[in-house]
């Protein structure tokens, strides 16, 4: 994965927990470089270390850090000047969910290197959708309802996210995404002051 991958993990783990426990995930995971370079590669091993190695110290499961990094993902790519791709593969968030090969061949321009993952999005109706997740990398499911769930809150969404299917079991994982009704908005609390 390239190192902007491996830089928003450090981001995240340094906003929500202090530089001191990103030092302790780093040591645990063996990893000798102090900083990362966004445009090199570097081996999946190495995100990989880092997640185990942040599940250990956080005393979260693998799952619930892919998870809460995919969200951190979207702001953070976002933050980085990736921001406009989101307006550009869509208008809203379904619209988005079926260019999102488009999107993956268009990074690739700035990213040679990138081993996208592909996707097959079907539309269900009524906010609904299921789409089909294939990678060559294994384990990344849960950081993809992350994923879903920072991207929708970028159209202004709130969505909920059942992986359906799994890898193991049809070859690829699927993900059921249905679009949550906006929440009310409280009235503002009214003046006492006369």
């Amino acid at each position: 994965m390239y190192g902007l991958v491996n830089k928003a993990v450090e981001d995240l783990v340094c906003t929500r927990f202090g530089v001191d426990v990103w030092d302790q995930i780093r040591t645990r995971a063996g990893i000798g470089v102090d900083s990362f370079i966004s445009m090199d590669p570097y081996p999946d091993d190495v995100t990989y270390k880092l997640v185990g190695a942040a599940s250990e110290v956080l005393g979260l499961s693998p799952a619930t850090v892919l998870e809460t990094f995919g969200e951190f993902w979207i702001r953070y790519t976002a933050k980085e000047g990736y921001g406009e791709m989101f307006t550009m593969f869509g208008s809203s968030l379904g619209e988005f969910l079926h260019s999102l090969d488009a999107l993956h061949t268009h990074i690739g321009l700035s990213f040679p290197q990138l081993r996208p993952p592909t996707f097959d999005c079907e539309d269900l109706g009524d906010g609904a959708y299921l789409l089909s997740y294939f990678s060559s990398r294994e384990g990344l499911a849960p950081m993809m309802i992350g994923l879903l769930k920072g991207l929708a809150a970028t159209f202004d969404k709130r969505v909920e996210v059942q992986h359906v299917k799994s890898r193991a079991d049809v070859g690829h994982d699927e993900f059921h995404i249905r679009e949550l009704a906006a929440s009310p908005v409280e009235p503002a609390p009214e003046s006492t002051a006369s």
